[in-house]
């Protein structure tokens, strides 16, 4: 579990007390192929953003109509 609300975890937060959780900081996923793959995602979502296209990562397509460039 590498991100938790609120952040830090509270001591007493149930979550702790289960083998099968591992809590991490919030800079887990700072490996060199994981900082790679999200530098290629977000160029890939900014080719297509400035090709009017819809980014291939949007979370949020309603919003596309309402994009501006």
């Amino acid at each position: 579990l590498d991100v938790t609300d609120p952040e830090p975890m509270e001591k007493e937060n149930p979550l702790l007390t289960l083998d099968n959780v591992i809590v991490v900081p919030h800079i887990a996923s700072a490996s060199h192929a994981t900082r790679n793959r999200m530098a290629v995602m977000a160029a890939k979502n900014l080719i297509a953003g400035l090709q009017g296209q819809e980014p291939p990562n949007l979370l949020n397509p309603e919003v596309m109509g309402r994009l501006r460039g």
